[in-house]
């Protein structure tokens, strides 16, 4: 196994939803690896949490990396959130991206889940994807 990728996929996986125009009229350039410092906007996109698993074979170093891109609103209801995780969906499922190191084998979505946060103003949604990676 080699977690050696997972900074070129984090990489590419940024680049791939800033790039993206749909998503860009959404939320503009409010696309974060964190919490946003400062004033945090109406909406926002955040990269998330991973898990790394080994997924190497004979041919190869391997492994299967799932990542949660998070949408965050403080909308009154769900529609502007849904409308930017949509178009997350739409950039990373089935996506082609070339990375920086190694090789991505296929990319696809798994699940999301929806919900309010414990304070009733945010809304969240937790996309969650599945990316197969080789590191020849």
């Amino acid at each position: 196994m080699s977690y050696g990728i997972a900074a070129a996929l984090q990489t590419a996986v940024y680049r791939a939803l800033a790039e993206d125009a749909v998503l860009a009229g959404l939320v503009g350039g409010a696309i974060h690896d964190a919490a946003p410092a400062g004033a945090v906007p109406a909406l926002y996109v955040s990269l998330g949490p991973e898990e790394v698993t080994d997924a190497s074979d004979k041919t190869a170093r391997g492994a299967r990396h799932d990542f949660t891109v998070s949408v965050l609103s403080d909308g009154a209801g769900f529609l502007a959130a849904k409308q930017a995780a949509a178009a997350i969906s739409d950039v990373l499922a089935d996506a082609d991206l070339t990375l920086a190191r190694g090789r991505l084998v296929g990319l696809s979505f798994v699940s999301a889940k929806a919900r309010r946060l414990r304070d009733g103003d945010r809304r969240r949604i937790d996309l969650r994807f599945r990316a197969r990676v080789e590191d020849n």
